[in-house]
């Protein structure tokens, strides 16, 4: 995916999860955060971040949050990019071939997973999450308690027992990882349920990407560390 209209900036301030305060061109703007998350560890005063001009008169603000460099890593922390870089890498036929239909956001049970997938005699249900937290080399999800991920994790589960196919895809928005691995000490329920998971069957995949400041597109695996 490729983002217009890009400029570079500086981090100052994050009053609320949705808006920062940002250096652009001299000046500072507010800025729309496209990802609710904690990234404590990402927007730090002082981080150069890259934000996305928009020209529409009916929004509160005219950027959108994009990316930010940490140390020499570049990382992608926008929380629609995964879904859409995956929905690229599938319609490739970069993890089945010959894709029949790709359907986003399709309900199973009491969870609505990213997507549904037809290939062939195969049928496959599919939950993706953007990872944006790294530590010494390795992806870590998630950053806070997410108990609508432990449902998720539930659902591919009763999912993979009905006869489906299941995937938990990580979407590591960054290059250079070593490996991935669910963050025990901020969520070890989340832990124990992807061990879970894959011992009931569910797929787990994670996938590191190249970004720059204007695109995001998926690399390949990396391994995951349960």
């Amino acid at each position: 995916m490729r983002y217009d209209h890009i400029r570079d900036g500086v981090f100052l301030s994050r009053p609320n999860r949705f808006i920062a305060n940002v250096t652009i061109g001299g000046a500072v703007q507010v800025c729309h955060v496209k990802n609710t998350g904690r990234c404590r560890e990402l927007l730090v005063p002082g981080a150069r971040v890259w934000v996305q001009e928009r020209d529409d008169p009916s929004r509160r603000t005219k950027y959108d949050l994009i990316a930010v460099l940490k140390g020499q890593r570049l990382i992608n922390m926008d929380s629609s990019a995964p879904n859409a870089v995956f929905g690229e890498y599938l319609a490739a036929g970069r993890l089945f071939e010959a894709p029949s239909l790709i359907r986003p956001e399709t309900v199973f049970g009491s969870s609505r997973f990213d997507f549904y997938v037809e290939a062939g005699p195969r049928r496959a249900f599919l939950e993706v999450k953007g990872v944006t937290l790294e530590r010494d080399g390795e992806a870590l999800f998630p950053d806070a308690p997410t108990e609508r991920g432990v449902r998720h994790l539930r659902e591919l589960i009763r999912a993979r027992r009905a006869g489906f196919e299941a995937f938990a895809v990580f979407v590591i928005q960054m290059s250079g990882v070593r490996s991935f691995s669910p963050n025990s000490a901020v969520h070890p329920e989340f832990a124990s349920s992807l061990r879970e998971a894959r011992e009931a069957g569910v797929n787990l995949l994670a996938l590191d990407c190249r970004v720059t400041p204007e695109s995001l597109e998926i690399n390949g695996p990396v391994d995951i560390l349960l």
